[in-house]
């Protein structure tokens, strides 16, 4: 087995070809943890390495599991045989952004073009429901199975691959480094919002099975768009692909 970490890259087991990778994120909320919140998670997943020279793809994962450190609550899927909880799974049927409880990001992201992107989401959700910036994606996303939100929307890598000059904003605000979400990040939390239910895709609405597992920088960053029901889902998508499309006209 050999397992594949943000600070490591992939370490191979030192004899003996591996058949399989774990793909850990240690901490995911390492500011949240400084402060003493709950926002902080241990995340894993586990995927054959398989014949495919350029490695396994989001698709491949087989099992993934997220702890909070504070409390100990965890989740753990397994694709096709659903997921268990120490907490109760309790999925939003809410379809209405004005009722939405809903996180984002803006942790090396650039706000200005990121509220642009997302301003009428929090507008309208800003008295009959509520937005959080919890400082962790895996946090926020094992939210939705415990009922607390109802969605999660992360379109950072989606501007900077597609708005003119963005690149060189999220550098600037990233101390050089673009800083949005890796495999590492997305794995385990977006196997256990699916099995336990819910819907998650890139900011244009595809799934991201066929995106590569193992690595980190742009190449390998996924914007993202979590909602616990299919109807949410595409109001969200739609809303997004509004605000992209109005940040390309102020550009």
């Amino acid at each position: 087995m050999a397992f594949y970490s943000e600070d490591r890259g992939l370490v191979s087991p030192a004899t003996g070809e591996p058949e399989w990778v774990l793909v850990v994120d240690p901490i995911d909320g390492t500011r949240p943890a400084l402060a003493g919140f709950e926002a902080a998670c241990v995340s894993v997943a586990v995927a054959p390495l398989g014949p495919r020279p350029e490695g396994p793809l989001m698709g491949d994962v087989l099992a993934g599991c997220v702890v909070e450190i504070k409390t100990g609550d965890w989740f753990l899927a397994e694709r096709g045989a659903g997921l268990q909880s120490s907490l109760p799974v309790r999925l939003s049927a809410n379809t209405e952004p004005r009722r939405m409880f809903w996180a984002y990001g803006f942790r090396g992201r650039p706000v200005r073009p990121t509220v642009e992107v997302l301003g009428d989401l929090i507008d309208a959700s800003s008295v009959g429901g509520g937005t959080f910036e919890l400082g962790s994606q895996t946090y926020a996303m094992t939210r939705l199975l415990s009922g607390q939100l109802d969605a999660v929307v992360e379109p950072g890598s989606r501007l900077v691959d597609e708005v003119p000059g963005l690149r060189a904003e999220f550098e600037r605000v990233g101390a050089g480094a673009i800083l949005n979400n890796s495999p590492y990040d997305l794995a385990a939390a977006t196997l256990c919002v699916i099995e336990g239910g819910g819907v998650v895709s890139d900011a244009w609405g595809r799934p991201l099975d066929e995106r590569p597992l193992l690595g980190s920088g742009h190449a390998f960053q996924m914007s993202s768009v979590c909602a616990a029901n299919a109807a949410l889902h595409r109001v969200l998508v739609a809303e997004v692909e509004r605000g992209v499309q109005r940040l390309l006209q102020r550009v």
